[in-house]
């Protein structure tokens, strides 16, 4: 190479050098020489009657004579191909042809053209083609005086050409050729390397990427499916090991082989390394043509291989994601094909499996909401907030219940249940949240009761978190760093709907927290799989009866009998129910009158931050309408009365429900036949004749037999079109309702005991 720019150098100079001489008084001495290595030498030229200087001129004579015999020498010994050419035009002066006038010996052994068969001819003749090659180039090159250089392939000769070409004479140019096949054949291999698997002559990841980007836009124009598959073989580690890595070797090549047979032109199969191979299905009609496609692949690769003499068989584990349906960058397609192969495997192996991209986007959204939680944790950015628990018979606050909420900057009071289920498989954050709230929860105590308020607070505590091995020495650290809080002040309260995984565990660590004076509640009873389990074993003091019940109880049969069951339940093992979820003072009447006299919820008060507690607490007063029961009581047998008023008022709501409708559900009717509805069963049987000597249930028969006159009346008027009369008269309806409850109000009354 450096030959060749010497040679370029040189061709450069001479023509400079070629132009001064002819300027010269020795010009007409070389006008008849066409090439250099026919220039002659002043001897041969006659005497120059206008050379004042004899010895200038043979100065002259000796350097064109040195230059032209070095370059002569350069020329003909030199690796690289030289030619020399003479431009040809036409009538109009362009450029139409050039004439070879020389070349070394290189460019005969180069190129195979022979020099006497090219030297003096045109381009066109020379090379036998009907355009001269490269004519308008050279023509700048000769016209402009810049060089150029370019590469060239003479299909002829299978050769590669690098050629520099550079302004000769007045209006010619010298060409320097230069043999890259050799470079340029490296060079190819090179980028193979660089693109194809050595070992399968699969494309490798460096190729996938830009297939991947070439048919992504495909798909993109075709509005059809592509399959990115991520395939990984079972198994391969032990044919690997028990036959060698030859054999190994062997098996990949003949994997890559079957899956390169099976598939379409358009697809593509690429080896990412070890066993683990790409695949990219384009153009699919749909997912079935996906899965069509993934289960004879994976049956091909299934069918036995010859190794070493051996029989092996494997399977692989495919995972597929599909674009567009899985919009995401190339990179991010791979990583989720991988996803769903792992899945695959831990399927079992031999399947397919596709990637869910919503559940991946939910994946995605709960580890970042993860990371924003424990940032929170360490910003401080957690509340506590306190909601009051009372008794409503003694009319008195007997605690509050700590309640965890975010302090968000931008979205400001998070609740719990938008950031607690997150962190619920999370161990450790799990249990750095439960200390947090746990220590907050006991320095305010202690700041209270500097302050002249004592509160028991109980405190909701995972079940990770109480299962910790640290978590006994945690709780007894933070009592002993606050020693003015009295025995008893602290609950904690167990999750009934949390898994504890170690029954033996939990128990041992309550029996050894309730000697430091801390009791225990059972929270959200009735809600769990193992509720009669956990009520048996642990050694909780208290039953919380869980809100979606009590929430319902007032006319919903159901959720009132799993109320009072559990409050019967509490009473027959000597434990306390408080009941959760009281929305209002009727809920809270009823409780009462169930023999529930401990409660919280918005219908008491709401959970409030901790500045706000002291002066709820100094002015709390229990709602007037309890107060003509909280010195009663009722036995279980007269408390069936009360079923009897939730009953009644689904009556009322399911009949108010189908006036509701513009077309009457017949089907959802409650029955009109006084003595069929279970009110109706009570009043006319056995339980409710107990009563009949009472005024009062005198009273509720004949309301009771006006409420359902009332309700077939109504019925009819929709029936026959009259809607608005029907809904009406609901008001009347309503009124008869409200006299029957009041009547079995009455009747409690009349049959309760003092307290």
């Amino acid at each position: 190479m450096r030959n060749r720019d010497l040679i370029v150098a040189l061709l450069h100079r001479l023509t400079r050098f070629w132009n001064r001489l002819r300027r010269s008084p020795v010009q007409k001495a070389f006008e008849s020489q066409p090439t250099f290595s026919s220039v002659k030498t002043f001897e041969s030229q006659p005497t120059f009657s206008n050379v004042h200087d004899l010895a200038e001129c043979r100065r002259i004579e000796a350097s064109l004579i040195d230059s032209r015999n070095r370059f002569q020498s350069l020329f003909e010994h030199m690796g690289e191909g030289v030619a020399l050419h003479d431009l040809v035009f036409d009538d109009a002066d362009r450029p139409i042809n050039y004439v070879i006038q020389a070349v070394n010996p290189s460019y005969e052994a180069m190129t195979g053209f022979k020099t006497k068969a090219v030297v003096g001819k045109t381009a066109d003749v020379a090379y036998g083609v009907a355009e001269p090659p490269y004519l308008e180039e050279y023509a700048q090159v000769a016209l402009t005086g810049r060089a150029i250089r370019f590469e060239s392939h003479l299909p002829p000769l299978n050769r590669h050409f690098s050629i520099s070409a550079a302004p000769w004479g007045e209006r010619g140019f010298a060409t320097l050729f230069t043999d890259i096949t050799a470079l340029k054949r490296h060079h190819e291999q090179l980028e193979w390397l660089a693109h194809y698997d050595g070992l399968t002559r699969l494309p490798n990841r460096a190729l996938l990427a830009d297939r991947m980007r070439q048919v992504l836009a495909q798909t993109d124009r075709n509005q059809k499916l592509l399959a990115i598959g991520y395939l990984d073989l079972d198994g391969f580690k032990s044919v690997n090991d028990a036959l060698g890595h030859e054999a190994g070797d062997n098996l990949l090549i003949e994997v890559a082989n079957r899956l390169r047979d099976s598939v379409r032109g358009s697809d593509t199969v690429a080896r990412l390394g070890g066993d683990e191979f790409v695949l990219l299905l384009a153009e699919l009609d749909g997912i079935e043509d996906c899965e069509r496609t993934l289960a004879r692949l994976l049956a091909i690769i299934a069918e036995p291989y010859s190794l070493a003499e051996r029989e092996a068989v494997i399977a692989a584990s495919i995972g597929v994601t599909l674009y567009p349906l899985d919009h995401s960058e190339p990179d991010e397609l791979l990583r989720h094909a991988d996803q769903a192969m792992y899945l695959a495997k831990q399927g079992g192996g031999y399947r397919y499996h596709l990637f869910d991209p919503e559940r991946d986007r939910r994946t995605r959204a709960q580890r970042e909401a993860l990371t924003r939680i424990a940032l929170a944790l360490k910003q401080d950015e957690f509340r506590l907030y306190y909601q009051p628990k009372v008794d409503m018979r003694q009319g008195i606050v007997i605690g509050a219940e700590a309640l965890i909420r975010w302090q968000h900057p931008e979205r400001g009071v998070v609740p719990p249940g938008e950031f607690l289920p997150l962190v619920e498989d999370e161990p450790e954050l799990a249990v750095a949240i439960g200390d947090w709230v746990l220590t907050a929860a006991l320095r305010q105590m202690d700041q209270w009761a500097q302050q002249g308020l004592r509160l028991p607070v109980s405190v909701n505590i995972a079940a990770r978190h109480l299962q910790h091995p640290e978590f006994v020495n945690r709780v007894t650290a933070l009592l002993e760093a606050m020693p003015d809080l009295e025995s008893g002040q602290l609950e904690l309260e167990i999750l009934e709907t949390a898994a504890l995984e170690d029954m033996a565990v939990a128990s041992r660590v309550i029996r050894e927290c309730r000697q430091m004076g801390i009791d225990f509640a059972l929270d959200d009873f009735g809600t769990g799989y193992s509720s009669l389990t956990y009520f048996k074993r642990l050694p909780v003091n208290v039953l919380k009866i869980d809100q979606s019940f009590v929430r319902d109880m007032l006319d919903d049969a159901e959720d009132f009998a799993i109320v009072s069951g559990v409050i019967g339940l509490a009473e027959a093992f000597q434990r306390v129910a408080i009941a959760e979820g009281v929305e209002t003072v009727e809920h809270g009447l009823l409780l009462l009158q169930l023999g529930c006299d401990l409660a919280q919820g918005y219908g008491i008060a709401r959970p409030m931050p901790a500045a706000a507690m002291p002066a709820w607490v100094r002015d709390f007063q229990p709602d007037p309408l309890w107060e003509p029961v909280r010195n009663l009581r009722w036995s279980r047998d007269d408390l069936f009365l009360l079923t009897m008023t939730v009953e009644h008022r689904r009556w009322i709501k399911q009949l108010a429900a189908s006036l509701a409708l513009v077309v009457m559900d017949s089907g959802a009717l409650p029955t009109m036949d006084t003595r069929d509805c279970r009110f109706g069963r009570w009043l006319h049987g056995h339980e409710g004749q107990r009563y009949s000597e009472i005024a009062a249930f005198q009273m509720m028969s004949a309301i009771h037999q006006n409420i359902h006159e009332l309700g077939k009346t109504l019925i009819d008027q929709h029936r026959t079109g009259q809607v608005e009369q029907a809904r009406a008269h609901l008001l009347e309806m309503q009124e008869l309702s409200g006299q029957l409850q009041d009547s079995l109000q009455a009747l409690l009354m009349i049959i309760a005991k003092p307290q």
